[in-house]
């Protein structure tokens, strides 16, 4: 038994650092420096630091975060199964609102003041009394006294009035400081110099901003200068290490560089100094030739020629081109005739309707003239309000009356007496790097001629959402080639439905693992993300089931026997998912992952009087 226990001991000891998740307290410089990450080294302004997650439900308990392992708060939340929050959500619960459940920090050694002190993100909310209680809790946890750094007005006026805490602001870092590489890097771009940013700001992807001070949140930019000291573990920065572009700190940035505004210029950022220099000729026809290559990559692929109302089982995945990406991986997973699900019937009108749809009413050329419109193109507080318009008009405008004939008449042939989903499925989703998930329409349980073409007329419309056009706007999209198809399928009134990945993706060293998200009722809750659903882990090596979260839905929605859905209560067991109906749809995910290629899928699956049914499968893009 001492045997085993020394074994034991020595196995712990052994562990390497990088497999360590977090530590309960750090006693000393050794601990820091195991899961510590330095940024800057071997400078006067090296920053070691870890981050620091307080998770309040659980008794104010502290965890140091493994900086050699994870890169942000999510990650470690996510990848201990802490909180499955992700995205907005995740953002909005802990960064905005002052009733959070985790407390999202960094600790860092200032070496210029040699001096410990711990912040937050320079958009984080939080208020004066959890700015005390991080402050109380590291300083029982932590070997040395620790201060702490405000990274904005708001952090700094409601510190300060807090008596107990020490603070160390990032002007006494700076001092005398002209100048502070942030990120080291090269790039070319046009020089914008914003007096003050807000909503009609455009920013482009082409351009090095100079700022007065460092903004909470931008798009991917060409390289970044504030004239007002920053940390280099701001949330701007971390993104500018991620887009391998400068990011510096200079003082009186405005004012110095206001000669070269609209300019287009190299800029590079080194240790010591900065150069900006008037691009050439040569540079800029490199930068276009890259910008070419890349809108060549984004140019989403179509065909007008089909014309037919093809059945999802006479679609492969190459039918994509005319039929868009969610109907023609439907139309493969049904060619494949997996064992044990069903994909619902369904046909798909292709996009050359819609083509035709906005030419006959000349919608084409208000699209083009929005496209070209400079104040839509540089204002985003107007183009959030024109494509309302657009939309209004496309949901209104004259239906083709052969194409209404051939699709009510179809529905009457084959689906007579049965709600029908109408979907989504363009050109513009599951591109590279770009997976457009989310961003369309979709109206359930359609149920009458009319209100079937007007859902077929909200589809189309919802090609132009403002989420829709910013999101490929920022991909590189090319919104002149893109086109709606709508596929009408049987709707299934499930018992059970939501969202599968054949990985696990709140833990990227968990590949093995299927995650499966699971709610009562029509899954358009588990897709929306309203309440918490069942949540579950399966692990094929161990053959083991892991309930991460149990549905805290006390509703469902159901069809309604008029059309649309309706919300009704939820009676008797909350329990969604028997191991049985988990271990079916493991096997369902390994089966669609083998019919594309090996490929991670995110799925969405309906269960209904022991039937499970496939409802989308698509390409899983981490993050999303």
């Amino acid at each position: 038994m001492k045997v085993i226990k020394l074994l034991i001991i020595l196995l712990l000891i052994c562990v390497p650092v990088v497999a360590q998740k977090s530590l309960p307290a750090i006693k000393s410089q050794a601990d820091f420096d195991r899961i510590s990450v330095t940024y800057d080294p071997n400078t006067p302004y090296a920053l070691p630091h870890v981050m620091i997650v307080i998770d309040r439900q659980d008794n104010n308990k502290i965890y140091y975060v493994n900086k050699k392992r994870y890169s942000f708060h999510k990650d470690f939340v996510n990848g201990t199964y802490l909180s499955l929050e992700r995205g907005r959500e995740f953002f909005v619960n802990n960064y905005l609102k002052p009733n959070r459940r985790f407390i999202l920090g960094t600790l860092a050694y200032q070496t210029p003041l040699r001096r410990w002190t711990f912040e937050f993100w320079e958009g984080d909310l939080i208020p004066a009394d959890l700015i005390q209680l991080t402050y109380d809790v590291i300083n029982k946890s932590f070997f040395m006294p620790v201060a702490f750094k405000p990274n904005s007005l708001r952090q700094d006026e409601a510190s300060a009035a807090l008596t107990g805490v020490q603070r160390v602001l990032q002007s006494d870092i700076a001092k005398e400081q002209a100048y502070q590489a942030l990120n080291i890097a090269k790039g070319l771009g046009r020089i914008h110099v914003i007096a003050k940013l807000d909503d009609h700001v455009e920013i482009g992807s082409n351009e090095i901003l100079v700022l007065d001070e460092v903004p909470i949140q931008l798009p991917p930019v060409a390289g970044i200068i504030t004239s007002q000291p920053s940390t280099p573990l701001s949330h701007i920065n971390l993104l500018a290490k991620g887009w391998g572009i400068p990011n510096a700190y200079i003082k009186n940035a405005k004012e110095l560089l206001k000669q070269y505004d609209g300019w287009w210029v190299s800029f590079e950022t080194l240790r010591e100094n900065y150069t900006i220099k008037r691009a050439d000729l040569n540079q800029l026809r490199e930068y276009q030739r890259r910008q070419a290559q890349r809108l060549d990559l984004m140019k989403p692929r179509y065909s007008l020629a089909e014309t037919r109302l093809l059945n999802l089982n006479q679609q492969r995945a190459r039918s994509s081109i005319a039929f868009g990406g969610k109907s023609a991986n439907l139309g493969e997973v049904m060619f494949a005739r997996l064992p044990g699900i069903v994909v619902p019937n369904g046909f798909t009108i292709p996009f050359s309707y819609y083509d035709e749809f906005v030419k006959h009413n000349q919608l084409d050329d208000v699209i083009f003239g929005l496209l070209n419109d400079q104040k839509f193109v540089h204002d985003p507080a107007f183009r959030r309000e024109t494509p309302v318009e657009l939309r209004q008009q496309m949901e209104t405008a004259e239906f083709d009356p052969t194409l209404r004939d051939q699709v009510l008449a179809k529905v009457k042939r084959e689906y007579a007496g049965k709600g029908l989903f109408v979907r989504s499925s363009s050109n513009s989703e599951d591109l590279p790097n770009f997976s457009g998930a989310g961003l369309y329409t979709t109206v359930p349980n359609v149920r009458g001629d009319q209100e079937l073409i007007d859902a077929i007329r909200k589809v189309w419309a919802s090609l132009w959402n403002f989420e829709a056009y910013e999101a490929r706007e920022r991909a590189g999209v090319d919104h002149s080639k893109i086109f709606m198809a709508v596929l009408l399928q049987e709707g299934i009134n499930s018992e059970s439905s939501g969202v599968m990945i054949s990985t696990d993706p709140f833990d990227p060293e968990n590949r093995a693992a299927i995650y499966i998200s699971a709610k009562r009722g029509l899954g358009i809750k588990v897709v929306e993300g309203q309440r918490i659903a069942e949540q579950i882990i399966f692990r094929p090596r161990t053959n083991a089931v892991q309930v991460l979260t149990r549905s805290a839905e006390d509703s469902l929605l159901t069809f309604d026997e008029k059309g649309g859905v309706k919300e009704v209560p939820i009676e008797g067991n909350r329990v969604v998912l028997t191991d049985d109906v988990i271990r079916r749809l493991v096997r369902a995910a390994l089966e669609i992952k083998r019919v594309f290629g090996n490929r991670e899928q995110d799925i969405e699956w309906a269960y209904m009087k022991g039937q499970i049914y496939i409802v989308q499968a698509r390409p899983f893009v981490p993050g999303t």
